[in-house]
């Protein structure tokens, strides 16, 4: 009997010493126990932001690359995370619309609109949702219709402006040649971007007896022929406003223009980059910066859109083309000069397709 109680007590005592055994050591089927702090460090919050661009040019591009960047530093920053779905609608309305479709059956958060005619399309789309929409390089918001005012831009649609201050333009066309006496408006009729700044343009030149001529067109081929007739017209210097038809055809026209002598002004830098003689207005790069920052206040710091102020920028920026100067017979310094009264800064630049040619 004592040795059987003695066998029955070892067997007790060896079960007992397994069952610690595993309650202090989890097996390999056991999730790891977490404390409170790791899952609240694991868990990360998730924004899906749906970004459409209007065209494929270097000013818009330059300003969806920059949101990008923005967007994850903040996150990276503040352990958010962005999810971007990116698209570009290469102008054509249809793949638009079907774009911002998808955008809402992915249940975005927020959508963002490069330039005028996709911001338009967006403030249509989500008139009844009502997921918040910010717009970039949007030149006439509240002409456009896409806001009332610029300080209370109302429902559910803000965003950063590239306005263009055509007497700036004007005032250098003059500064650099005063005895112009023929000036050719080079832009897209369908172009909401353009159509304050030409009406600008026609009343500055009026006002100055100077003689314009307008040449328009909706494709690269048009706009080629348009660039043509306006070398045939005889005119002393060109302006485009900042107009995406123009800007996507700036690499087919430029020579044409430089070869005639007729310095090419436009409404943003890219512009200049693209093989126009100047281009003057915004920084894209801050304009992309400056979106983000908006995007961020909206979803992470849940600011009421309704309140965000449409941003504006100072347009005083002269991008001039070396190269292109060159070919005219102009000299970088002494322009420099010339202009330095009517801008913040003058800059030189060389052509090239895009920003990161020549980084």
């Amino acid at each position: 009997m004592k040795k059987f109680t003695a066998i029955f007590i070892a067997i007790i005592m060896i079960i007992a010493f397994a069952g610690c055994a595993n309650n202090n050591e989890p097996t390999s089927t056991q999730a790891p126990i977490q404390t409170q702090s790791q899952t609240q460090s694991g868990e990360m919050k998730t924004y899906k932001v749906g970004i459409c661009n209007y065209v494929d040019d270097a000013s818009l591009n330059q300003i969806v690359d920059n949101i990008k960047t923005q967007l994850e530093s903040l996150g990276n920053a503040n352990s958010i995370k962005f999810e971007i779905k990116y698209e570009n609608c290469n102008a054509d309305a249809n793949v638009l619309n079907q774009i911002i479709a998808n955008f809402i059956a992915d249940e975005v958060d927020l959508m963002v609109g490069v330039a005028t005619p996709v911001a338009m399309a967006m403030q249509t789309a989500t008139a009844e949702n009502k997921i918040p929409v910010v717009f970039a390089a949007v030149s006439d918001p509240v002409g456009s219709g896409i806001v009332t005012s610029l300080s209370a831009p109302g429902a559910n649609i803000t965003g950063t402006s590239d306005y263009l201050d055509t007497n700036a333009i004007m005032n250098l066309i003059f500064a650099q040649n005063s005895e112009a006496k023929k000036i050719g408006l080079l832009y897209d009729l369908g172009q909401d971007a353009s159509t304050t700044a030409i009406a600008q343009a026609k009343e500055y030149l009026t006002n100055k007896g100077i003689e314009y001529i307008e040449r328009t067109g909706t494709t690269v081929d048009e706009i080629t022929l348009a660039a043509q007739s306006l070398v045939a017209d005889g005119v002393d210097a060109v302006f485009t406003p900042s107009d995406n038809t123009v800007m996507k055809a700036e690499l087919a026209i430029y020579e044409i223009f430089a070869d005639a002598k007729i310095p090419h002004y436009a409404g943003a830098d890219s512009f200049a980059l693209n093989g126009a003689f100047l281009g003057y207005g915004v920084d894209y790069a801050n304009l992309g910066v400056e979106t983000a920052n908006m995007i961020y206040d909206i979803l992470a710091n849940e600011k009421d859109i309704s309140t965000v102020e449409v941003k504006t920028f100072d347009n005083g920026t002269a991008t001039i083309n070396t190269e292109i100067a060159e070919k005219l017979g102009l000299d970088f310094d002494t322009l420099s000069e010339t202009f330095k009264p009517y801008c913040t800064k003058v800059v030189a630049i060389k052509t090239a397709e895009s920003f990161d040619d020549i980084n």
